[in-house]
């Protein structure tokens, strides 16, 4: 069996059941004027992943692996948005109010679109999820059945919160989970490091992490 050079060991990685899951690179998290800007965060943080986000997502593509993207967003109603959820952040600007690029974190507003260089193209995955895990009140579970997939590689943002949710969701569920390290980042260094930290603690009990460029050079080999 192939393998990726990862922590704490090796990932033995079957290339016919891998998928890419981008999670929520999205224009609210990473440009100056959005919900992430908002609550005071450097979102220059989050660009700089770009790069590393947009390399792996070309190798899948070049590969014929499936990539999957995440939305965290709601509907126009919010009838999807907890009031515990609107509740919490920033005071003065909240999920659903009106902000310098649409509605914050609405479905279908400027913000809430993933950046144009990471843009899905025709036939890939758009997941829509109200939660910070991607399986929560989506159909991802589904589509990732459907597809034969069993084993994930995650990029996105933010490491501690969205990413590491769904990493547990999809571990509690049975897939074997990759995070790439360059291609995932938090607003927080220090909340990244501890997250790639516990992912890869006691035998990988989440999952494990790897270099984008063992990642790469697996998938140029599949």
């Amino acid at each position: 069996m192939a393998e990726i050079k990862a922590e704490p060991f090796a990932f033995p990685v079957r290339h016919d059941q891998l998928a890419l899951i981008v999670i929520d690179m999205q224009r609210d998290f990473a440009e100056p004027g959005g919900f992430g800007a908002s609550l005071g965060n450097d979102v220059s943080r989050i660009t700089r992943i770009v790069p590393d986000v947009r390399r792996l997502i070309q190798a899948f593509r070049d590969a014929g692996l499936p990539v999957i993207h995440t939305m965290e967003c709601h509907q126009p109603d919010l009838s999807d948005l907890p009031p515990a959820k609107r509740d919490r952040g920033n005071p003065v600007l909240r999920i659903g109010d009106e902000g310098p690029m649409g509605r914050i974190l609405i479905s279908g507003e400027k913000g809430t679109a993933i950046l144009p260089e990471l843009a899905p193209i025709e036939g890939e995955v758009v997941i829509e999820k109200p939660g910070k895990g991607a399986f929560y009140a989506t159909r991802l579970g589904e589509i990732l059945q459907q597809k034969g997939v069993k084993q994930l590689v995650f990029a996105g943002v933010t490491t501690e919160v969205c990413v590491q949710t769904t990493m547990r969701e999809a571990n509690d569920r049975g897939y074997e989970c990759l995070l790439a390290e360059e291609a995932t980042e938090s607003y927080f260094p220090q909340f990244k490091a501890a997250t790639i930290a516990m992912i890869r603690a006691q035998g990988a009990i989440v999952g494990w992490t790897a270099h984008v460029d063992d990642i790469l050079e697996s998938i140029a080999d599949a």
